[in-house]
């Protein structure tokens, strides 16, 4: 069950669905346990993880196969909507 935001450094406590972003990751068992990798796919199990609006803003989650899920920044962090018009504009000469 999804209690907090997926990023350790952040107390937000998850209330509603339309707040923030909520992530669906399929987690396959160790390879330790031995499965063959049909059998393990068969076997993986669903997990969901959230970020709150401000983290989702500049961070995103990423399944490392061993580690689990990791929170990780975004490669660049959207504009905000004013911005973009004015560095669209700028680029066409508008």
């Amino acid at each position: 069950m999804v209690s907090k935001c997926a990023n350790p450094g952040c107390p937000a406590s998850f209330l509603y669905l339309h707040q923030g972003k909520l992530f669906r990751a399929e987690v396959e068992p160790h390879e330790s346990e031995g499965l063959t990798p049909e059998v393990s796919r068969a076997h993986a199990r669903v997990e969901f993880h959230w970020l709150c609006d401000d983290c989702a803003v500049t961070m995103t989650l990423a399944y490392k196969r061993g580690l689990g899920v990791a929170v990780v920044p975004l490669a660049r962090p959207p504009l905000p909507s004013k911005t973009m018009a004015s560095a669209q504009s700028a680029a066409t000469g508008s």
